[in-house]
């Protein structure tokens, strides 16, 4: 649990970092799933690009916020391999754009769909495994995944 906490400040440093000096860029495919601070971002510069994962608390300290985290950063291949991209709000003082349209009280899991719609909330903490079965089901993956085939089709053909 420890190493987690640990990791997850990395990537707030990281990003912290990469954001101060302007070199994260929102349209590289190298950009990991974080997670990052959603206080610095702009939910339309993943719009038709990511789903973002936004993962509410009132301070990094509550139980429910690490585990969400370790449950979301155990299977970073299957996020990944849906576009995701893990946003987190542990400062309700600094009333970030996420934390006024979406409201939060206390901790919340929010999917924010390619097109910029919420498309799932949640007051507790969900494993990738119920995630993705959400994103799964959701008519743009399905499209992704159509396009996905007809392309390993005409490759092999």
């Amino acid at each position: 649990m420890k190493y987690a906490i640990a990791s997850v400040f990395v990537g707030f440093f990281a990003f912290s970092v990469a954001a101060a000096d302007g070199s994260l860029n929102t349209d590289e495919t190298e950009l990991g799933i974080g997670p990052f601070d959603a206080v610095e971002l702009n939910l339309n510069d993943f719009l038709w690009k990511k789903r973002p994962v936004v993962v509410f608390a009132e301070t990094e300290a509550d139980p429910a916020f690490q585990r969400q985290l370790e449950l979301l950063l155990s299977r970073p291949d299957a996020l990944t391999d849906r576009d995701v991209i893990i946003l987190v709000d542990t400062n309700p003082d600094e009333l970030s754009e996420l934390r006024r349209e979406l409201r939060p009280r206390g901790f919340m899991l929010a999917l924010i769909g390619k097109d910029g719609e919420v498309k799932l909330r949640k007051p507790r903490p969900w494993n990738v495994r119920e995630l993705t079965r959400v994103i799964d089901k959701m008519p743009m993956r399905q499209q992704e995944l159509k396009d996905r085939r007809a392309a390993a089709t005409d490759a092999d053909g």
